[in-house]
């Protein structure tokens, strides 16, 4: 997996930001997407994208066979909540790997939770989503939304080989459909996807990110 490179990349961050000024909107009032609620939080942040990167969505789900759906289950992260789940993550794998360095202990906690301050949820910019049917029951995809490198021994990664052939179909499918509509998958992470933030630049050749960390308020 050495080719992937990771949230914590120095090219990643040295992506520079142009901001768009594009608004952040609720995807349920756009009705098109299933929303699931599992990530749901007081303020409903969770539930909100970039215009840009929903537009993008609603395009990929028309690629898809006919049956199956998109799932939504979380956007916006705001910039303090992913502070908090990067540094959570960082402090289980030091205390698991008491003599790593510093330095990788951030680059692994990459694989799992972006760094605060380049994450592409805090911008608006990404999107974990899976596969449903057409009754909004969700599909397999190889392991649980969230399951972490360790917990998964790796089948959380995109191409991960330990996982069944179904599961492989529907990632393949996922992708295809997302791919074709814009979007960059984050390797280590199976259901996450973005568009306009820095990861999206570097991996699609841009010269620079289209949003950057947003804070979700009513001028949104």
């Amino acid at each position: 997996m050495s080719e992937i490179v990771l949230m914590s990349d120095p090219k990643v961050a040295a992506i520079p930001v142009v901001e768009s000024g594009e608004r952040l909107v609720d995807v349920r009032h756009d009705g098109r997407l299933l929303v699931d609620t599992r990530k749901q939080d007081p303020a409903d942040a969770f539930v909100h994208l970039r215009e840009g990167v929903l537009e993008r969505l609603v395009k990929a789900q028309t690629m898809l066979p006919a049956g199956m759906r998109l799932l939504f289950v979380e956007g916006y992260r705001p910039p303090s909540l992913q502070r908090e789940y990067f540094e959570e993550y960082a402090g289980q794998l030091r205390a698991d790997n008491p003599d790593w360095p510093s330095h990788e202990i951030h680059s692994a906690a990459s694989r799992y939770v972006s760094p605060p301050d380049i994450a592409p949820h805090s911008a608006g910019a990404a999107v974990d989503l899976t596969l449903a049917d057409a009754d909004g029951h969700e599909l397999d995809l190889g392991t649980r939304m969230n399951a972490d490198p360790e917990e998964s021994e790796g089948a959380c990664y995109t191409h991960a080989s330990n996982i069944t052939g179904e599961a492989r179909a529907n990632r393949q499918l996922l992708g295809t459909a997302l791919t074709s509509a814009g979007l960059v998958n984050y390797p280590t992470e199976w259901w996450h996807w973005s568009f306009g933030d820095r990861y999206w630049a570097l991996i699609a050749g841009e010269t620079a990110a289209l949003y950057g960390p947003k804070e979700l308020d009513s001028r949104n």
